[in-house]
């Protein structure tokens, strides 16, 4: 295989990364509640304020589709009353540095692009 050849395939293969990690991180609520569970554990309606207020709802469907996604671990106690508690599975944890970065990139740039 030709040097060109394999640049395109790697550039297609990294295009589909990209393409996977923004299916996760690209709508309005997941950063925010993947940041909210990276120190610990949370209840629903905890986790609905520390994400800064989404609608019960959306909340729902969204930690419905990082569970089925394998990114957030849903845990029943059985208790009176029952409680659940949602938590980051190590796939989940892994997406916490990207955040971070982003929040740094945000930060040192956000002066900028605000006057740009």
């Amino acid at each position: 295989m030709s040097d060109s050849s394999s640049t395109s395939t790697q550039t297609v293969s990294h295009d589909r990364c990209v393409a996977a990690a923004v299916s996760i991180l690209g709508d309005k609520w997941t950063p925010h509640l993947i940041r909210a569970l990276s120190q610990q554990s949370l209840r629903f309606c905890r986790l609905q304020d520390e994400a800064g207020g989404v609608n019960p709802r959306t909340l729902s469907a969204r930690l419905s589709r990082l569970e089925e996604m394998g990114i957030v671990t849903k845990v029943v106690h059985a208790q009176v009353p029952p409680h659940v508690e949602y938590s980051l599975t190590p796939k989940g944890q892994d997406l916490v540095p990207i955040l971070e970065r982003m929040a740094a990139w945000g930060e040192k740039y956000h002066a900028s692009t605000a006057t740009n």
